[in-house]
């Protein structure tokens, strides 16, 4: 790592996206590592505080993002789910050094489309069209 420090933050455009079966996956920008666990209050007989215990752990879906490249892959991904056939996939998002080693990684399990978004067509402007997909996943882990 040439030019981070140890105790430097980590930039946000390092990064890549591995997603099994995927193998064009050139992605832009990524949102949506996050979980959440429910809080369950009860009372607990004579006491006057309200007791809390964790309860079912829930994780975002995945925001992926990138420029358009003339493959179907993500969309024949998603077509499966419109038809009926769910096809979960486990992958990781790798924050990456200067030189393109791992820094951290974050792997999720059991995958799948629930959202795909198009293009923004508008000849006042130039620049890339880009493709936005959503997944849903199940589980996420720092590896």
């Amino acid at each position: 790592m040439p030019n981070r420090r140890e105790f430097d933050h980590l930039v946000s455009s390092k990064f890549k996206i591995e997603i099994s079966g995927v193998t064009v996956a050139a992605f832009t920008a990524f949102e949506g590592i996050e979980s959440e666990t429910e809080v369950i209050q009860f009372d607990d007989g004579d006491d006057l505080i309200v007791r809390k215990r964790p309860g079912r752990t829930h994780y975002s879906n995945l925001v992926l993002k990138r420029g358009y490249i003339n493959t179907s892959e993500l969309w024949d991904w998603y077509k499966l789910v419109i038809d009926g056939i769910i096809e979960r996939r486990d992958g990781a998002i790798i924050s990456l050094a200067d030189d393109g080693s791992e820094i951290v990684r974050y792997n999720f399990y059991g995958a799948w489309p629930c959202k795909w978004k198009g293009f923004v067509f508008d000849a006042n402007k130039r620049g890339t069209l880009f493709e936005e997909i959503e997944i849903a996943v199940e589980k996420v882990e720092k590896g």
